[in-house]
């Protein structure tokens, strides 16, 4: 496993980290046994990056990562996010009371004396363009809560409003062969500024595992059921915001360039991974098998120059007009 260097710190990191969001809920039932299993299995995989949020199955998962860190605290990078809690909700959740509860909450759950990173999770546009909740997340740090913050945004308006924030170490979002707007307008100024991508949704939803057909179904508890038109939360967090049905035919026509040895999940991975703006990929996973997958893709070679034009041509011409929601 390749590593990259994170934050304001340069802490050096898996390029490959796992997404946790399955393990906490909205994408169907995944037991106990389950979620510790795909724990250790990120581990032995050499994958040392977490990420996960309060929100997460209420705290479900940070819990699952806070067991399995006991005995190996230090080995791992665990970035957290606060900000889309019920307790008490928006817009209370961004008073400097609420922000240190609810980062007290993840610390409790996590065992942890100080939170590697704790993120803004995708709050409203005008909040972060106050710039009231990055005074708070500063407090916190001084105060050693945290060792660095960043914010998971929907759009690249708000990645650019976060990168005027003094000390802010990363960005999520949302990146994968169906969303590469982010190419031209936030990499250059975030790698400028030294701040880390975090590339979330990166097989956009499974749609870019290529093993989807128009007739497949999900779970009621499933976001890629209940959200699949956004609305629940905003539709980008699901198929990356393009429709299922044109999603699944978009996914086949990526499988006719995909290179010979390579899945189509695979090539999606490794294309995110050549661009140097990113620090870490972080695919989720509903068991121990697709979390082996996803590693593997550290010791692929880069993409040949000839298959990024023709996905970015792709991009331009089949995928853009479909995308739907903040972008």
């Amino acid at each position: 496993m390749k590593k990259r260097p994170f934050g304001t710190n340069k802490t050096m990191v898996s390029e490959v980290g796992l997404g946790t969001w399955q393990i906490g809920g909205s994408w169907g039932t995944v037991e106990d046994e389950t979620a510790m299993k795909i724990l250790q299995t990120a581990s032995d995989a050499g994958i040392t990056f977490f990420d996960t949020a309060d929100v997460y199955g209420d705290g479900r998962s940070e819990k699952f990562i806070g067991k399995f860190l006991k005995s190996q605290r230090d080995s791992f990078f665990v970035a957290t996010k606060l900000g889309r809690g019920g307790d008490p909700g928006w817009p209370g959740n961004f008073t400097p009371e609420a922000m240190i509860r609810h980062t007290d909450a993840s610390l409790s759950r996590l065992g942890v004396e100080r939170l590697d990173l704790i993120q803004l999770h995708c709050i409203p546009q005008d909040v972060l363009a106050d710039g009231a909740v990055f005074d708070v997340l500063r407090d916190l740090k001084k105060q050693g809560k945290i060792a660095d913050f960043g914010a998971s945004v929907e759009s690249v308006e708000e990645g650019l409003i976060c990168l005027k924030e003094e000390g802010i170490a990363s960005l999520q979002v949302i990146f994968n062969i169906f969303r590469q707007k982010l190419i031209t307008d936030l990499f250059s100024k975030a790698k400028e500024k030294e701040v880390s991508i975090i590339a979330r949704v990166p097989l956009a939803s499974g749609l870019l595992s290529g093993k989807m057909t128009k007739n497949t179904t999900f779970d009621e508890s499933d976001h890629r059921n209940f959200n699949r038109d956004g609305a629940s939360f905003n539709v980008g967090e699901t198929f990356a915001g393009v429709p299922f049905e044109k999603g699944v035919e978009l996914a086949e026509e990526i499988k006719t360039m995909k290179p010979e040895g390579m899945t189509l999940a695979q090539m999606a991975l490794r294309w995110i991974l050549d661009f140097d703006a990113v620090s870490v990929v972080i695919p989720g996973a509903s068991r121990p098998s697709q979390v082996l997958d996803n590693a593997a893709i550290s010791d692929l070679p880069p993409l040949s120059d000839e298959l990024h034009k023709q996905l970015e041509k792709f991009y331009q011409e089949k995928v853009a007009q479909h995308i739907r929601g903040p972008y």
